[in-house]
């Protein structure tokens, strides 16, 4: 039964594919994701955001917003078509300015910038080393930073949930909470200072 429900909810290793993510970017997500209401607890302006794997910029537009004219979101994704389809997003909603596009290698994220927030929204699950990853993430965190993981519950167990958890402190993060998120398994993460 565990296989079946396993290819239900596409639950192997897989990148998805760029033109599938216009079904996430709809009107009817922010019922259920608003961005400002999700993330605005973690974001002020003049902060430099790492939005890795962020599809056609759902959240990478509204935190562009959110930082100002004095911060910036770093968008890493290894997908070209779909950064080029964030900058035209980005453009029309007149904050291309604050955001960098940064295409990644399947091995690396390639990012030397310190950043002040994390955010990977239904993304890791299609990391093929999580630990390599989530270190590369912590590296970049700046002392006292956060980094917001989500995974789409569907798609991801809660035990192998809960791997990532205990892979992310073994990164270095601090588990702070674990907001509750619609259709989502979610933890927040802190780089504490020492």
């Amino acid at each position: 039964m565990r296989k079946i429900l396993d290819l239900i909810f596409v639950r192997d290793k897989h990148v998805c594919p760029w033109w599938l993510c216009f079904t996430f970017d709809n009107v009817f997500r922010q019922l259920i994701h608003d961005p400002v209401k999700i993330l605005q607890p973690y974001i002020k302006e003049g902060d430099t955001i790492l939005d890795v794997g962020p599809g056609m910029g759902y959240f990478t537009i509204p935190m562009a917003k959110m930082v100002g004219e004095k911060g910036h979101v770093i968008a890493a994704d290894i997908q070209e078509k779909m950064l080029l389809a964030l900058a035209k997003r980005a453009e029309h909603a007149g904050v291309n300015k604050n955001i960098i596009m940064h295409l990644c290698s399947p091995e690396s994220l390639g990012i030397k910038e310190k950043v002040d927030f994390i955010l990977a929204f239904w993304m890791v699950h299609e990391v093929p080393d999580k630990q390599r990853f989530l270190n590369e993430l912590f590296s970049v965190l700046k002392n006292n930073g956060t980094f917001l993981l989500v995974e789409p519950a569907l798609h991801v167990t809660a035990a192998n949930f809960e791997e990532t958890v205990n892979l992310s402190i073994k990164a270095g993060f601090t588990l702070r909470e674990r907001p509750r998120m619609f259709t989502s398994r979610s933890a927040l993460f802190a780089r504490q200072s020492k």
